[in-house]
């Protein structure tokens, strides 16, 4: 028996929010990297007047945002895919 509409319809939805995860796990290891980085980055200009330790301050601290609005933005994504795949499996009774 081949799958109707919907069901290829939730089996792709499937697949789009298994990789939205993946990617989401990855994003956060890099989070969590950009974030040792700004750590040691901040640690240093704290203690230094030298303009580069600020300089690279400053671009580390954007780098954490950068990499926190990534992962926002994948579980915005996944939040809908979800929502989308709910109401077609309600659906589907």
């Amino acid at each position: 028996m081949r799958p109707g509409r919907k069901e290829r319809k939730i089996l792709r939805l499937n697949d789009e929010i298994a990789a939205l995860e993946y990617a989401a796990e990855l994003a956060r290891e890099e989070l969590i990297m950009h974030q040792h980085l700004d750590d040691d980055a901040q640690r240093d200009a704290a203690v230094s007047s030298n303009p580069i330790d600020l300089a690279d301050a400053k671009e580390t601290a954007g780098d954490v945002v950068r990499a926190q609005s990534v992962i926002d933005k994948m579980n915005s994504d996944r939040a809908r895919l979800v929502a989308k795949r709910d109401q077609l499996l309600s659906r589907l009774d």
